[in-house]
């Protein structure tokens, strides 16, 4: 049946969960070092307050994704994870590292979108990444259905008439 081929696809995601909060770190190293090292008015642009909230709530959302995909993992290897356990993960983790990407690319202004510090790059490619394997909203649809039990993927007929 489809239990092969939906067996890959739910571990296409899994490692999906893992890589966005790579890149995600990768930018939130990136600004932090640009920040510290960028002046403005004498002082170091990591010196203002919304800055080290940025990086603050940046760190924050990483660590708990990672100690996310983390238990999800291990309850892979004990054959207890469910695919909506991972379509949670890989959902929040697009997204999160979405925002936090985005933010990167704020926070080196017109730097952000330079080459120099790959910030676009993975930007443009969390993009895409969201979007195969499941787009957000897919990811919405299946943890709805676990939610209630009813699926909503398609209209009901009933419904309909």
């Amino acid at each position: 049946g489809l239990k092969g081929p939906f067996g890959c696809l739910n571990n296409a995601r899994y490692g999906i969960s893992w890589g966005v909060l790579g890149a995600a770190e990768f930018c939130m190293h990136t600004v932090r070092e640009y920040v510290l090292s960028r002046k403005q008015f004498g002082s170091p642009l990591a010196a203002n307050q919304l800055i080290q909230k940025k990086l603050a709530d940046m760190s924050t959302e990483i660590a708990i994704g990672c100690q996310s995909c983390l238990r999800v993992g291990r309850l892979m290897e004990d054959g207890k994870a469910s695919p909506d356990m991972v379509s949670m993960i890989k959902r929040n983790s697009c997204g999160k590292s979405l925002d936090i990407v985005r933010q990167c690319r704020d926070m080196l202004g017109g730097n952000g979108i330079s080459d120099e510090y790959h910030i676009i790059r993975h930007m443009m490619n969390l993009e895409a990444v969201n979007t195969y394997e499941g787009t957000h909203d897919i990811h919405a649809l299946i943890l709805g259905r676990a939610i209630t039990g009813i699926p909503s993927f398609v209209p009901n007929p009933v419904l309909l008439s």
